[in-house]
């Protein structure tokens, strides 16, 4: 059970998705998701804990209870099962969720997770791992120098997933990451080939493809989404 209620968006109609965006962020990175997807689904846009209208509450910040966070939200709104997508940390979360949670998901859209730390490039990990070591010396004294290091720790030690344990998941899963992505292609390839039901699609671009490619993003997304196969 939760010690907080999610700030949350909702556009259009139909069976119920939801939108999980990355650390640091908002549900406002899907903004241009929200009309596309809406025409056939119910998404509801949700600002993780302690992200933009979100109260912070007293919990720890970890992928665990975020994905805790999900399930008391669609508790909260009568929602038995969902579609789930997830960008970056988000689609860490939608991973979380739908490992506690099977009977829960329809469908799984991850966008750039990844199952460990190590699956993050080293150019984009390195300088992450420096800014948490600097955030965590003045993270007491300073609470602007907490907040960096509370979402910094995100990426330098979470999520911890077994890939093996990715073979119980046999909902419809959709892999999408950009060419140039933060994450390792070879991290990506390995969680599309764990998971049993997938497909994968490679876009060209960066690690924020549904930001800067969001009609190329949308479109694949709602390929795989009212895919009857």
């Amino acid at each position: 059970m939760s010690d907080i209620s999610l700030h949350y968006t909702q556009y259009g109609a139909g069976a119920p998705l939801l939108l999980l965006h990355g650390n640091g962020e908002d549900h406002t990175y899907f903004t241009p998701q929200m009309a596309p997807l809406g025409a056939h689904r119910t998404v509801y846009a949700l600002d993780t804990r302690g992200h933009g209208r979100s109260p912070r509450g007293s919990a720890p910040f970890t992928i665990d209870r975020f994905a805790e966070d999900v399930g008391t939200f669609m508790d909260e709104h009568g929602l038995e099962k969902a579609d789930l997508l997830g960008f970056s940390d988000g689609g860490n979360i939608a991973l979380t969720f739908a490992l506690a949670h099977p009977d829960r998901v329809s469908r799984l859209v991850l966008n750039g997770a990844n199952l460990a730390p190590a699956g993050v490039e080293p150019a984009v990990q390195l300088p992450i791992i420096a800014g948490h070591a600097l955030a965590s010396l003045f993270a007491k004294k300073c609470p602007r120098a907490r907040r960096k290091a509370e979402l910094l720790d995100l990426m330098v030690s979470q999520p911890q997933i077994d890939p093996a344990a990715l073979g119980a998941l046999t909902m419809p899963v959709l892999v999408i990451a950009g060419s140039r992505d933060m994450i390792r292609l070879s991290h990506t390839l390995l969680i599309a080939r764990s998971l049993p039901n997938s497909r994968l699609k490679l876009l060209d671009g960066d690690h924020f493809i549904a930001a800067k490619r969001p009609e190329a993003f949308s479109q694949a997304v709602l390929e795989f989404l009212l895919d009857q196969a």
